[in-house]
Formats: C-alpha cells, structure tokens, sequence
C-alpha cells in the first residue's frame, strides 16, 4: 500500500481523521472549495497536497471518502479512473451503492467518531476482506478499530459508536448542570465531570458496566438514591431508544 491516503472532502470527519493520521501517512485533499482546503490544512498543521474535485483521477489511489451521504452521486460523477481502495465514511451507504458511483478494487465502509482527532476513536468497518488487514492498520492509527461481519451490523454499530459522543456529551452537561444546581461552581463541575469520564473511561475497558454500578452503589446510599432517579426518569429506555432511532435513519439513509 501506498503512504499517501487521498481525502475526498474536507469537512469536521475528515479533518478529525486527518489530524490522527498526519504522523503516519502523506495526506492529499480533494474538494471543491479552494479556500476550504486552504483552511483544511492550516488547521491540519502540515503541508498537504490540494486538488480540485473536478475531473481528478483517482486511479491507484488509497481513497477515504468523506463526503455527505447526499452528496455521493453528485461527487462521484466528477471524478475519473479507478481507485486501489476506498473507505467510505458516509452513514447509512451500502457498499452496493458505493461500488455502483465509484470504481475501485475494493470497498470498506468504516465508521469513526470524532475522538479520531486525539486518536482515541471508536472505529467499526466492514467490507471487502482483502483489505480488512490494511483498513485495521489504518484506522487502529486513530484509536481502536473493530471489523464486523455484515452491514446490518455496522449500522448499529454506527448509531453507537459514531453517534454516541453526542449522547456521552449530554449526559456529561446534565450531570455538570446537576451540580451546578446544587451549588457548585461551574468551573469545579466542569473539572470534576472531566476527571470522572477520564477514570470511567479506563475502567470500562476491563470491567463490565453492571459490575462497575454494583461496586459504587452501597445500599441505602447516594448512589442508590441517584440510580434510582435515573431508573425513575427512564434514562435507561431513552439510551435504548436513541440507538433503534439512530440504526433506523442509517438505514433510512441508505
């Protein structure tokens, strides 16, 4: 494989990836915008090749497609030639669609989320099997990657890990207004709430969540007390049901 990875599409995904694998590879930009690929590298922090979008070839390129899902027919139809490999990451596009836009070798759909740009992602993938070996060593580049067996199962997977930062971001601001309400300063919540995720995010790599709630909750204590506000207020369904709500827009989407 080629050191050169050619971003087709320079929005927040593709910079976040970008940013965790600028060490490792050449990075090369296509896009429609000349000032946006401009700002694209500037805040990359490296100097990249830029091309325009229209008419570039992409024969024997190493593709990451990082474009809106809406925007693939429209995309594609600008570029030439046949890629060496392309990883798609657009929610909810079937690797049938994919393969029907572009011409390559061979199709990855991989699914990020934007703790790529510390290297600390959560990336699933699925695709051809001759490139499950160099899609893992590239995405294992920002963070840990997961191959699965089907894309029934990346579209959960992508409602989880893809979608999830935001719904961890929610409930990170609720428990800061929580104790905000309580009277904590703001800045103290602020820096609690980011100790305790850093810690939380370290033990759940080896414990088991419920293992984790049994251990800090004594009987008759604050947790319990807490826990059962949660369980009360039906935090446990709304989770359940963001992720049904999520799988059904990917699939919609494709």
């Amino acid at each position: 494989m080629s050191n050169t990875l050619s971003f087709i599409g320079n929005g927040n995904m593709a910079l976040a990836i970008a940013m965790g694998l600028k060490d490792d590879y050449e990075i090369e930009v296509i896009g429609r915008n000349s000032k946006n690929l401009d700002a694209f590298e500037n805040a990359l922090g490296k100097k990249i090749a830029k091309h325009p979008l229209k008419g570039f070839d992409i024969s024997k390129k190493n593709i990451i497609f990082a474009v809106k899902p809406q925007n693939l027919l429209e995309v594609s139809s600008q570029l030439s030639g046949k890629a060496q490999s392309l990883y798609s990451i657009l929610a909810g596009t079937t690797l049938k669609s994919l393969k029907d836009a572009i011409k390559a070798e061979a199709y990855v759909r991989a699914m990020p989320n934007m703790a790529a740009s510390v290297r600390k992602s959560m990336t699933t993938l699925t695709g051809d099997s001759s490139l499950q070996e160099e899609a893992l060593t590239i995405f294992n580049a920002i963070g840990t990657a997961h191959w699965l067996g089907s894309e029934k199962e990346i579209d959960i997977a992508t409602a989880l890990a893809g979608s999830g930062p935001a719904y961890l971001a929610l409930i990170a601001e609720a428990l800061t207004d929580g104790a905000v309400n309580q009277g904590l300063k703001r800045p103290d919540a602020m820096a609690i709430m980011r100790g305790l995720f850093d810690g939380f995010g370290t033990l759940i790599q080896d414990q088991h969540p419920a293992l984790l709630k049994d251990a800090v909750m004594s009987p008759g204590g604050t947790t319990s007390a807490g826990y059962c506000a949660l369980e009360k207020a039906g935090v446990r369904d709304a989770m359940v049901q963001a992720i049904a709500k999520a799988n059904e827009r990917a699939k919609a989407l494709s």
